[in-house]
C-alpha cells in the first residue's frame, strides 16, 4: 500500500497534481506557467509541492538546489479513488442510485442519454460474449 492510498488532496493539491499530470514532470516555475491567473506566488506552489510530497503523491529530483517534480500516482488511479470514495459515501454503492442521478439532475441532453445507452449496450455485449 502505498503512501497516498488513504490520503486526500485539498483543491489546491489538486489544481497542482492536474498540472503535473499533464507535464509529467517539472520544476515549480513550469507548474506555475500553466495556472490560470491571477498565477499564485512561487513559495505557494513551491509549498504544495512540499506537502503533496509528504502525502505520498509527488516525487522529485535534485538538480543542485532545485528539484524537478513528477507525480507518484497516476491520474486514473487517483481519478478512481475518487470516484470509489464518492460512490461509496454518496450513492451507498449503488449504480441504479448514480445512474438515476446522472439522468435526472444533471439536465443531460438527449444526444448525451443516448451515448450513455450505448456505452451501456457495448459494455452488455462484451459481458454477455465472455
Amino acid at each position: 500500500m502505498d503512501a497516498s492510498e488513504n490520503k486526500t488532496l485539498t483543491r489546491a493539491e489538486e489544481q497542482i497534481m492536474q498540472q503535473l499530470w499533464k507535464l509529467k514532470k517539472a520544476y515549480v516555475k513550469d507548474i506555475i506557467d500553466l495556472l490560470p491567473n491571477p498565477k499564485p506566488a512561487y513559495n505557494t506552489v513551491s509549498t504544495i509541492v512540499r506537502i503533496l510530497e509528504k502525502k505520498g503523491f509527488v516525487g522529485h529530483i535534485s538538480h543542485g538546489k532545485t528539484h524537478e517534480y513528477y507525480p507518484l500516482i497516476n491520474q486514473k488511479a487517483y481519478r478512481k479513488k475518487i470516484f470509489n470514495r464518492l460512490f461509496h459515501n454518496y450513492f451507498s454503492n449503488s449504480y441504479t442510485s448514480l445512474t438515476s442521478f446522472l439522468t435526472q439532475s444533471q439536465d443531460l441532453s438527449l444526444e448525451e442519454l443516448e451515448e450513455m445507452r450505448m456505452t451501456i449496450e457495448i459494455e452488455i455485449k462484451k459481458k454477455s460474449n465472455t
